[in-house]
């Protein structure tokens, strides 16, 4: 057990710790991650429905009837900084390197929605470090600084939106219940003035043009879900004042955000993936189909949950619906009627997954539990195995974090969703604090090992629901590219 002085057991409390708390996540740091016990891809049919046409209409039908009667929230994890996005344009302006990143912005900068912005604050006589250093830094857009939510993603003739402003136009298509839109970002604190005035800026004229009125709300991860950095040989990490270093431990910590909410149903989807409107039919359209998936599933689990049986029949027809229609598989003949009744009594989730389009690696997989039973699980490639890596290679599809959640049981009480978290399943990694090499530690990612023990669902999407925008060079792709003009 490590001994900390008395700084450290109040930087500890500041942060919402404990020593009890710290001092497990440095054994994790020793011990390690378990591999998880993957015995097979999901796929179609094999773990991963796949929905004709017929059952698409009728699942948008059942949302469409039933929306008024559930509250909704559209959950926006929006807090990281655009860094990764700008990668190549900084690099270019600190080593010269035009890699294809830089020479395609160079080359299509008209064809940017901030190319407007960015006319205004470059001298008449520019040259191609200038450009981009005017893109990044304050004395021009400062992109370089802001979250993905705050840069302009869109152009539409002579307006040019944000990626913000396109999930409260989606949020109008998909989540509106009552006449209202409840969207949750989750933000960065040093960010959340920049949210908070755009929303002043441009939220009246959405809420006259859609006939809506908005619900924004914003939360910030939480300091008590950090986690403490080791050195190389897992002795606590000191600064150069000899302090402590806690980090942010990945999205995983959001589980902690998604608990605080209140609502029926929560669709979850990623700042950064959004088209321009005439590329968002397929997107809004399974998204409703997945929420009526939702909802009718949902629907089957509480009425059996209500009028709970624990004749032999009744046992028997709740194995059939967990095992055909719940998908979990190798279900033990003697167990319990509450062994049953706690499979069912549990949030639950929907997911879209797209076929792979590059190389395999993270997503929908059969995971063996203790208990033997087989369940769906959306793995990293960091959590399988090396001997395992045969059976990830052969993945179909990937997860591209397109979620409808159910957090309420058949009571209408809200879960605890920290009960169904796999602590077991974060992940260490290697990185650098002022030229000082450390090792860091991730919770179980927030669709990973946060919602292991939840009920999952995985239901094939086109491609075309999915359109991230990862590097700058990407909103030069069609699906962020309008036809109505540039």
């Amino acid at each position: 057990m490590t001994e900390f002085n008395a700084e450290d057991l109040l930087q500890i409390q500041k942060n919402g710790l404990t020593v009890e708390e710290v001092n497990k996540q440095i054994d994790l740091f020793k011990t390690g991650f378990p591999y998880v016990n993957i015995t097979e891809p999901a796929s179609v049919n094999n773990g991963i429905l796949c929905l004709n046409e017929n059952e698409i209409e009728n699942l948008i039908s059942l949302y469409d009837a039933d929306i008024n009667d559930y509250s909704v929230v559209k959950f926006v994890p929006a807090s990281g900084a655009a860094t990764r996005m700008f990668k190549d344009l900084f690099e270019y302006l600190s080593d010269g390197k035009k890699t294809d990143v830089v020479q395609k912005v160079l080359d299509n900068i008209n064809r940017f929605a901030f190319y407007d912005d960015l006319k205004g604050v470059l001298p008449d006589t520019a040259d191609d470090k200038t450009v981009i250093s005017r893109i990044l830094y304050d004395d021009g857009l400062g992109y370089g600084n802001l979250p993905k939510a705050l840069i302009k993603f869109h152009k539409y003739d002579q307006v040019s939106v944000t990626a913000l402003e396109e999930h409260l136009v989606e949020g109008a298509q998909y989540a509106c219940s009552n006449g209202s839109v409840k969207i949750h970002f989750t933000v960065s604190p040093e960010h959340r003035s920049g949210f908070e005035k755009l929303l002043n800026t441009v939220l009246d004229n959405y809420q006259s043009v859609l006939r809506v009125k908005y619900e924004i709300s914003m939360s910030e991860q939480k300091k008590s879900t950090d986690t403490i950095a080791v050195n190389p040989d897992n002795t606590v990490f000191r600064d150069s004042d000899g302090r402590l270093l806690f980090r942010p431990a990945g999205h995983g910590a959001l589980i902690e955000n998604l608990n605080d909410l209140d609502a029926d149903i929560i669709f979850i989807k990623n700042i950064d993936n959004v088209c321009v409107a005439d590329k968002r039919a397929d997107a809004v359209r399974y998204k409703k189909a997945l929420a009526g998936l939702l909802i009718r599933l949902q629907k089957r689990v509480f009425g059996y949950l209500r009028n709970w049986s624990e004749t032999p029949d009744f046992i028997e027809e709740v194995k059939d619906f967990l095992s055909n229609e719940l998908q979990q598989k190798n279900l033990p003949d003697d167990a319990s009627a509450q062994y049953y009744k706690d499979l069912l009594n549990r949030p639950m989730r929907v997911c879209g997954m797209v076929k792979n389009t590059g190389a395999p690696g993270g997503g929908p997989f059969w995971v063996k539990s203790e208990d033997d039973v087989e369940r769906l699980q959306i793995i990293e490639s960091s959590q399988i195995a090396p001997a395992a890596r045969d059976i990830m290679n052969k993945s179909s599809h990937f997860n591209p974090v397109d979620l409808v959640c159910g957090i309420k049981d058949y009571l209408g009480n809200k879960f605890n969703l920290k009960d169904f978290v796999d602590e077991a399943t974060g992940f260490i990694s290697e990185k650098t604090k002022s030229g000082k090499a450390l090792r860091a530690m991730e919770r179980p990612g927030l669709w990973n090992g946060a919602m292991a023990h939840w009920i999952s669902i995985f239901v094939d999407v086109p491609v075309t629901t999915f359109s991230p925008v990862k590097y700058v060079s990407d909103l030069l792709l069609p699906e962020h590219q309008s036809k109505r003009g540039n």
